[in-house]
């Protein structure tokens, strides 16, 4: 099933995937997703964030077991993050029905919109909005790399704009959610196992700085009569390498947007995004904290420390196998988003042997995708009882 999916929005220069929300790419996961719940006879619904779900029964009576991920990707990603829950999720329900499981309470598949962020630059878009974490005007307000709104993004797609929101009706359907996700760093490797679970997820956010100067031109103006706004921000990334050293945290400046852009141009401006983390929540303030004195700096998404209950963490971890190791991440899901609006949430890692991801290299051997695949599904069992 990943290998049907190996060809959306993927480019061929690179071998990265190019999935945003609510492009021809997303649009056409989406088309494969409504597929596959059609060819099991799962009760296909999407809610007013977009964020779709597959029902085997009618949570409405009483809410049900969940699993599932995203599609989404963020620019240049690899093939398994996001997909390979996805995929998961389908085949164990397949596994669940082979077994002639007949589920006390239903089980649904979910495919949450816009996890990565990578269009309008705020993370887990879908399940924030349900929420109520992000307010629907402050999202349909956020513009992409062309300048163009959420707002107008959704109208072209042929969505209503004003029906995003928290979605308390959807929210009261999920008793349980459990999410499989590639491992996005070398844990599992180190432990020697093909499958873990998570403990927590650490605290994390993105920060846009705005580093302001005179738009002139390359050749004809000294370096001495130059406000240039790039030396500024070169300095605060090699700053912010330095304070996360000083607050044991990681620190990045990966996206940057530079106006005018022109190669024969000193810029007028040059926007960054800090994307900041930590194992605690006052080591990532007292770095930005740092980073943002004397800048124009604003936040434009927070994720507080999230521990997963220890109760659902350890039956999880039961039900997955014997010896499954608990570890926690810094990678930021959906999953995070759920527990932190009180839905009782846990995690399921694969072993990932390159440990990286966000990169065409992120990759996961069959053999561990199909343990995962058999533990998500001894999983279901045992919280669908």
């Amino acid at each position: 099933m990943i290998e049907e999916l190996a060809h959306i929005g993927r480019d061929p220069a690179t071998n990265g995937y190019v999935r945003d929300a609510w492009s021809v790419a997303d649009m056409e996961l989406r088309e494969w997703f409504r597929g596959e719940a059609a060819r099991r006879g799962l009760d296909l619904r999407e809610d007013r964030n977009g964020n779709m779900w597959a029902w085997w029964g009618d949570p409405s009576s009483e809410p049900g077991v969940v699993t599932g991920s995203h599609l989404d990707s963020v620019r240049q990603g690899g093939a398994f993050d996001g997909p390979l829950g996805v995929v998961s999720a389908f085949q164990a329900f397949d596994i669940l029905k082979n077994r002639g499981l007949l589920p006390r309470r239903p089980l649904g598949i979910a495919c949450f919109t816009d996890e990565e962020g990578a269009r309008f630059g705020v993370p887990c878009m879908g399940s924030r909005l349900a929420t109520g974490v992000l307010h629907p005007d402050r999202a349909l307000a956020l513009t992409d790399d062309e300048g163009e709104t959420l707002a107008d993004v959704l109208t072209k797609a042929g969505r209503e704009p004003h029906d995003l929101g928290r979605d308390d009706e959807t929210l009261a359907q999920v008793a349980t959610f459990v999410e499989l996700h590639v491992e996005q760093g070398q844990g599992l490797v180190h432990e020697g196992a093909a499958v873990g679970v998570a403990s927590a997820i650490w605290p994390h956010g993105r920060w846009r700085f705005d580093f302001r100067g005179q738009a002139n031109h390359a050749g004809t103006t000294r370096l001495e009569d130059r406000d240039d706004p790039m030396l500024a921000y070169a300095r605060k990334v090699l700053d912010a390498r330095e304070a996360a050293v000083k607050h044991q945290v990681v620190a990045t400046f990966g996206k940057v947007r530079v106006s005018p852009n022109n190669a024969n141009a000193i810029p007028g401006l040059v926007a960054a995004w800090l994307d900041a983390r930590g194992p605690g929540e006052a080591q990532v303030r007292a770095l930005v904290e740092e980073l943002s004195a004397g800048h124009e700096v604003s936040e434009e998404s927070w994720t507080p420390i999230v521990e997963f209950g220890a109760a659902l963490r350890d039956r999880v971890a039961k039900a997955a196998g014997r010896n499954v190791p608990v570890l926690p991440t810094g990678a930021g899901h959906d999953a995070g988003i759920l527990a932190s609006a009180g839905v009782p949430s846990a995690m399921l890692f694969v072993r990932n042997p390159t440990g990286i991801s966000h990169s065409p290299e992120e990759h996961a051997e069959r053999e561990d995708c199909e343990a995962g695949v058999v533990a998500l599904a001894n999983v279901l069992e045992e919280l669908c009882r």
